[in-house]
């Protein structure tokens, strides 16, 4: 087949993005697919030559490393010939006609939330993935915990709208300590944690460049649990043990900043639990495909919710394919198995 890999974005996960279309792109052509990997913001010049061949391109492995750093959107943005502020670069949709399938490799309000999915279920070109309903409401942090709930249980949370000004009374009111987290983004970018009021106001100040709408959620202290889904049925969960701080935007995608043991090393009836919650999460939100949920393991036994991923990472420390792995799943396989659901999954229309 002729599969588009879209990567990159105008997201804070933009190089996340960019090291996960890179892994896809060269199981994709592994597999025998003709596979283009495409920056959906900055997009293909036609300076470039025929769009026919970028799927035989060759392939930077630049983009496999990430940054310690999220990326400056700003330099992003100029860096672009078209300024008409469209999320699709030049050329994007018209090399997506062209494909038997999108690949989404993007992570983040620039592709996670829905937008790209509806542009093209509109124009009748199959992606991976979930659907944009779907998409929208699980990027949405707040509209997916008043959603599951009453399903599963999910630490007590706040979503404020603020702007600098408010920052003192909020600090002042609140209950300590809380995880403060963007409503819409991933990759623990923009999440902290805050124990005293000090830390507060440092992250809710840090939380105005992100938009200003922000979840204030009580900490919940426990073991960090990860459980990924393939094809509507649950993986083996993982555990996250970072060795400094919490599971944040570094640790996640450093080599060796966290341990990461799969199987987590849980009771059978633990790992139960912690796998229906995350199918009654992602059933309740109406998704397919494949996601990865997140999950607090309490000292009591208690399974908590904190949120899900539609399109998790596929990079060099990413989760899904250690989880997939420990099924017998490797990563040529995984790929090859989210491109055949993906395309089972828009012929029945979810």
């Amino acid at each position: 087949m002729k599969i588009v890999v879209l990567a990159g974005g105008l997201s804070p996960e933009r190089n996340v993005s960019l090291s996960t279309g890179t892994m896809v792109t060269q199981a994709l052509r592994r597999l025998g697919h003709r596979a283009a990997l495409v920056d959906l913001f900055l997009g293909l010049e036609e300076s470039c030559g025929p769009l026919e061949e970028v799927f035989d391109a060759p392939i930077s492995d630049a983009a496999k490393k990430i940054s310690a750093q999220a990326p400056d959107l700003a330099q992003v943005k100029a860096a672009r010939r078209d300024q008409s502020g469209s999320m699709f670069g030049e050329n994007v949709l018209e090399l997506c006609r062209q494909a038997d399938l999108v690949f989404l490799a993007l992570h983040g309000t620039c592709g996670e939330d829905g937008k790209v999915q509806a542009a093209l279920d509109l124009l009748g070109i199959p992606f991976t993935g979930a659907g944009y309903l779907g998409s929208a409401i699980a990027m949405d942090k707040d509209l997916t915990k008043r959603l599951v709930s009453e399903r599963v249980s999910t630490p007590g949370w706040k979503t404020v709208e603020y702007t600098a000004a408010d920052i003192d009374g909020l600090a002042a009111s609140a209950r300590l300590p809380l995880v403060v987290k963007p409503v819409a983004s991933g990759s623990s970018i923009g999440v902290s944690i805050a124990h005293t009021e000090e830390e507060l106001r440092r992250a809710l100040t840090d939380g105005v460049r992100l938009g200003g709408r922000t979840v204030l959620e009580q900490y919940v202290a426990g073991r960090e649990i990860q459980v990924g889904i393939l094809e509507d049925r649950a993986l083996p969960p993982i555990e996250i043990i970072p060795k400094q701080g919490f599971y944040d935007y570094e640790n996640k995608y450093q080599p060796g900043a966290a341990l990461e043991v799969c199987p987590a090393e849980l009771t059978p009836a633990e790992t139960d639990r912690v796998q229906q919650a995350a199918l009654e999460v992602y059933r309740a939100l109406g998704l397919s495909v494949y996601s990865r949920a997140d999950f607090i393991l309490a000292p009591d036994g208690e399974v908590w919710f904190l949120e899900i991923n539609t399109l998790p990472g596929m990079t060099p420390t990413s989760l899904l394919p250690q989880e997939a792995a420990a099924v017998g799943i490797d990563y040529d396989q995984l790929v090859e198995r989210i491109v055949n659901e993906s395309l089972k999954a828009r012929k029945e229309g979810r």
